[in-house]
């Protein structure tokens, strides 16, 4: 059985990207251009797992995360950072908002797919 992940970034390079190196794995992969249109998507599929950035116009990540954990069929659901804000307190942040798993950008595909197979499979 397939299993759907959701990526929002508003980088349409690292949205390619993460989808490629995603559907390499075995995955299927929805993107989203920001939180705004992620959490609208949450109502039209359902979601193994949710990888989103931080950074992003109308809805940023963290406000997203807050979003995904206050819906009753999302709030156990694995969610990835992928973010270019490496210091401890966002990290800090994002961990404490709701994120199980939190990379750094650039990132490695290979740990990528690690973190998300920690999760699904």
């Amino acid at each position: 059985m397939k299993q759907y992940v959701l990526v929002a970034d508003d980088s349409p390079t690292i949205r390619k990207f993460v989808t490629f190196t995603l559907k390499m794995a075995g995955f299927e992969v929805i993107s989203a251009s920001d939180g705004m249109e992620a959490a609208e998507k949450l109502s039209q599929y359902k979601f193994d797992l949710v990888i989103t950035d931080l950074n992003m116009p109308n809805m940023d990540g963290f406000e997203l995360i807050k979003v995904i954990r206050e819906n009753p069929e999302y709030d156990e659901t694995p969610i990835i950072i992928l973010s270019s804000l490496s210091n401890s307190e966002d990290i800090e942040r994002g961990i404490n908002a709701g994120a199980n798993s939190y990379l750094v950008k650039p990132f490695d595909p290979k740990r990528l797919q690690y973190e998300v197979a920690k999760y699904l499979n």
